[in-house]
């Protein structure tokens, strides 16, 4: 049996700014990262808790 990741809560997006811009973020599902478009960064979404933290983000292309 495949255990279910906890799926990320869209409410909690409304609440959530960009640590670096303080611009919003986008929702990836598919890789479970919230997007910063203008920081070309990507957080990651682990356990269902958004890491909002810069050291931990992926940078973008």
């Amino acid at each position: 049996m495949t255990e279910a990741k906890p799926l990320f809560d869209r409410r909690m997006l409304e609440a959530l700014v960009c640590p670096v811009t303080q611009g919003p973020l986008s929702y990836d599902a598919e890789r479970q990262e919230l997007v910063s478009r203008a920081a070309h960064l990507a957080f990651p979404i682990r356990g269902g808790i958004p890491i909002m933290l810069v050291d931990e983000a992926r940078a973008l292309d």
